[in-house]
């Protein structure tokens, strides 16, 4: 994916391990030849009474099994492949810097707002939201950036919260140009809360530094930046840190 970007990860259920061992051991403890009759016993009485209901429920269940399927491998499979197809122009456009066109297509290639019209609901529909924030806060249209950078729902895993945290940080810098200094610094705090690392957590910290001096907050500003100094000394943002630092408290 383009620019760092990251495929999203689908997350995968698990079995309840304990409860079924648990009542595996339950049933061991009993006699075989009581074990065995109990369950013949308990299955006819369970039929006899619930008949119907068990065969409305076998059929709800192949309904929405088949469903399930069928929409996977028949629609949302399709569905995905073509939104991927029509996303390639534009992100080669975006990748261009030609924003305008990544976003509105040229005529002849759909660009990201046409992904998100057709295939909203696909994962790459998503994917556009994000793409679409980022062109639109580089056309500096801040209100429409927010807007589709909100909409934005990052997958599960640690490329996930990485794309989440620029995501925040995005929306914080729209935030920083709306002049909206309060909400930027929320945006920033929850960019560092996504993906506490050693890249991206010290960039957003220094951002949200910024913000609180703007808000004429210097004690949380101060906080900031010796945090970067703390907790993040290998970073780029700490080569400098301590200009920041001596220049708060001197004041």
């Amino acid at each position: 994916m383009k620019k760092g970007y990251f495929c999203k990860i689908q997350s995968v259920s698990k079995f309840n391990f304990q409860q079924i061992m648990a009542d595996k051991k339950a049933q061991e403890s009993l006699d075989p030849e009581v074990k065995i009759q109990s369950a013949i016993g308990n299955t006819e009485n369970f039929i006899m009474r619930n008949g119907r209901k068990l065969l409305i429920a076998l059929i709800v269940v192949f309904v929405i099994v088949g469903g399930f399927y069928g929409y996977k491998y028949f629609v949302a499979g399709p569905r995905a492949e073509k939104a991927a197809s029509m996303m390639f122009m534009a992100e080669q456009h975006f990748v261009a810097d030609s924003f305008n066109l990544a976003l509105n297509g040229d005529g002849n290639f759909d660009g990201f707002l046409k992904v998100i019209d057709k295939y909203g609901s696909t994962p790459q529909g998503n994917l556009a939201q994000h793409y679409a924030g980022i062109c639109y806060l580089q056309l500096g249209q801040y209100e429409e950036a927010l807007a589709h950078l909100k909409k934005y729902s990052a997958p599960k895993g640690v490329p996930g919260a990485l794309l989440e945290a620029q995501n925040y940080g995005l929306q914080g810098d729209a935030c920083v140009q709306l002049q909206n200094y309060k909400e930027a610094a929320s945006m920033y705090q929850k960019a560092i809360g996504a993906s506490d690392n050693g890249l991206t957590a010290p960039y957003y910290l220094k951002k949200i530094g910024l913000v609180y001096e703007k808000l004429g907050d210097n004690a949380k500003a101060l906080e900031a930046y010796k945090t970067i100094s703390g907790s993040y000394a290998g970073s780029m943002e700490a080569r400098d840190i301590q200009k920041y630092i001596g220049r708060l408290e001197q004041l």
